[in-house]
């Protein structure tokens, strides 16, 4: 999957990085917290959020995220496309809400990753 189709699932709209929506996708994670992020994501991710602030852009270069979509139309302010330009991530917003736009990227075969065990 690459970014254009994310970005077509999802009905979103590009805030920034349109030449790089050819990269390829290979897992999603849906997360405000960037800690989890940081724990759970692995490379070619694209990161859904409502976090809107730089350290998401700083979060996603360490991670080797390609796109961020923001879920529920949150924008981000110019400091925060300036850094994610800088560092070529792809910026989205969609209006949809966190749990929907992950489930609609799932239902069209793109998953989070290995899944861990759960322990009772």
């Amino acid at each position: 999957m690459t970014i254009l189709d994310v970005k077509e699932i999802l009905g979103a709209r590009v805030l920034s990085g349109e030449e790089w929506l050819t990269k390829e996708v290979h897992t999603a994670c849906g997360s405000d917290m960037m800690s989890d992020v940081l724990a759970f994501v692995k490379d070619q991710a694209v990161l859904l959020t409502g976090l809107c602030n730089p350290q998401v852009i700083r979060t996603a270069e360490m991670m080797d995220i390609v796109c961020i979509v923001f879920v529920r139309d949150k924008k981000p302010d110019g400091e925060m496309i300036r850094l994610a330009n800088e560092r070529e991530i792809p910026l989205l917003a969609t209006g949809h809400r966190m749990f929907s736009a992950c489930g609609m990227l799932y239902e069209k075969g793109l998953r989070g990753g290995k899944d861990y065990e759960r322990y009772d």
